[in-house]
């Protein structure tokens, strides 16, 4: 038995025009909104508060940063700032603070072995590690 799995879940239908359910509210409570305040303050005491919501209202219907809307932006700001905040740090151990620096075991035992001969890769081994490269790789053999 088949069955029609619903696809595209979170796209939203356009209902008014270009517009969705949601758009359209924004654009038409802005409008509302500024409307109301030209009516009350007029328009030279009204302007600056007018082109703020306007400006929010058009934020709010067609900016989309990284493809998300812009109240989720808002949303996550809101939270930011009313949430507690939760702040971890490691406190490191105070430090010597001698002349002559510790060594610990692992420290001497790295020493000893870069002085000593039996090193894994000093300079003569190192030559040969790369001669032996140069000499096997067959591709350089080949185009000669």
């Amino acid at each position: 038995m088949q069955f029609k799995v619903p696809q595209f879940l979170d796209i939203e239908d356009k209902i008014f025009g270009p517009f969705t359910f949601r758009e359209f509210v924004y654009l038409a409570g802005g409008a509302g909104f500024c409307f109301i305040l030209f009516k009350l303050l007029g328009f030279i005491l009204g302007i600056i508060p007018i082109l703020i919501i306007a400006g929010f209202s058009l934020a709010l219907t067609f900016y989309k940063p990284n493809n998300k809307p812009f109240i989720n932006i808002i949303e996550s700001g809101f939270k930011y700032f009313t949430q507690n905040k939760l702040y971890i740090w490691k406190k490191h151990p105070n430090k010597i603070t001698n002349n002559q620096p510790q060594t610990t075991n692992v420290d001497t035992n790295k020493i000893q072995m870069m002085h000593s001969g039996n090193s894994p890769l000093n300079g003569s081994r190192l030559r040969d590690l790369a001669w032996s490269l140069d000499v096997l790789d067959l591709s350089k053999q080949q185009s000669r």
